[in-house]
Formats: C-alpha cells, structure tokens, sequence
C-alpha cells in the first residue's frame, strides 16, 4: 500500500497547489498532514522547490513543513536537514486484517457525518489547533467516510473516523474523553466502524512514543509496517 498518498487522500487539506509534482497542502493550520509539502518526487532544481514550498506556506503566515514518508523524494531528507529542520512527530503506521480484529463490544452510533457531540469529544481530545475547529470539520467532511461513537446520556464518550478506500479502511480521530478512559471504548468504537466498512484491511497510525496506543491496536491485530515524520523549518530570528 501507498500510505502517502493513502494519507493524504483520507485527510484532504481544502488548499493545494502542485509545484514540479510536490503537493503544496494549506488548511488553516490544522494538523501537519493538511499542512505539509508531499513530496514523493525529485525535482530537477531540489532547492528551487523547497524555496517554492517556503514561500507559499510563508504567504500563510506559517512555517514549511514537510510529509517525509517511506516514498519521499530522495536526498530530501538530508537536504533538509542540512537546512536546519527539525524532526517532529516520529510516527508509526499499523495495519490490520479485518478479520483479525475482534467482533462486537457494545452499542456504537456510525453516521455518515459527524454530528455536533461527534465533533465536540474529538476537538476536546485533540483540539491542539486555536480556533482552528470550522478549518477541522471542513477538513473531515472533505472525503466519504464514517464516524463511529459510544454515547451515553447524549454525550459521545469515545470516537473515531473511518474513510474506505477500496478495499482497505483508514482509522483517524480516535479520541476518548478522560473520564470515560480504560473502559474498552476505543476498541468498541474500532471494532464497529470495520465491522460496518466489511473491508479486506485497515490502517492507522500514531505517534512513535504511544505506546499504550501501539499495545490496543496490537491487541486487534494491527502491526507497525512504516513510518514517517515531519521536517519543520525553524522559525527565523526575526520571527523569534
């Protein structure tokens, strides 16, 4: 599987512009993925490009970043690196058979839209963005996906994203309320949003250092099979 363009298909920034086939990618600053460069080419002129890519995120008000995954353009890594930026964000990529993940677990409500509750417990879980929550629901409702939640009493306890991709499922959003944490709810709400898809695979990804993240998806069956991080330009002296 292609998960760079997997990725970037399922988390659609609402802003691209291609430059020498590098993906230029702007949404308000809502995550790094809908706000990096994909680069899985080589450009004739590797520094004109990277050049390109600070000015059209500098325009924004926002540093250059970079999507550097296992299909990443070559050299561009060292390249960067040479130019000051950062690391940020190791992460890993899991992928499961659906029919190894466990069946059932309790009731689960999957729509076709996230509902106000649905975008509230995940922007309380994982709102690291400002204001930046109108920028986050036009960025999940960019492409057809699900969106799976363990409500009680009308408040969405637990939730997640699914977005079929033919026959292989991408799992985003998941987030669970602190109070509501160590009951099984993520996994409840992971096992019925594949159990709705009925497709052949699923992935996700979460950050190199969740470990306790890494040990759920493994109990159902997923297994890291790649990894990517970002490339940040450090901020200039005057923006200090």
């Amino acid at each position: 599987m292609d998960f760079d363009l997997l990725f970037h298909e399922a988390w659609p920034a609402y802003e691209q512009r291609v430059h020498e086939g590098w993906v230029l990618r702007h949404a308000g600053g809502v995550t790094k993925r809908a706000n990096s460069v994909l680069a899985l080419h080589r450009p004739a002129d590797l520094g004109g490009a990277i050049e390109t890519a600070e000015a059209f995120y500098g325009e924004r008000g926002q540093r250059c970043v970079f999507s550097m995954g296992a299909k990443a353009a070559p050299g561009l890594d060292e390249e960067l690196e040479r130019r000051g930026y950062e690391v940020v964000d190791p992460t890993v990529v899991m992928v499961a058979s659906c029919g190894q993940i466990g069946d059932g677990a309790g009731p689960v409500r999957v729509e076709e839209r996230p509902w106000p509750g649905w975008m509230e417990t995940w922007w309380a879980v994982d709102g690291r963005y400002g204001s930046g929550y109108g920028e986050a629901e036009r960025i999940c409702t960019g492409v057809p996906a699900w969106y799976g939640a363990v409500e009680e009493d009308g408040v969405a306890l637990a939730v997640g994203r699914a977005v079929p991709q033919g026959d292989t499922l991408g799992i985003f959003c998941m987030a669970t309320r602190p109070e509501a944490r160590r009951r099984g709810l993520a996994r409840t709400v992971l096992r019925a949003l594949v159990r709705h898809a009925g497709v052949g695979s699923a992935y996700l990804c979460t950050t190199a250092a969740n470990q306790a993240a890494q040990a759920l998806y493994r109990s159902e069956g997923f297994e890291v099979v790649s990894r990517y991080h970002y490339r940040v330009r450090r901020p200039a002296l005057d923006d200090v």
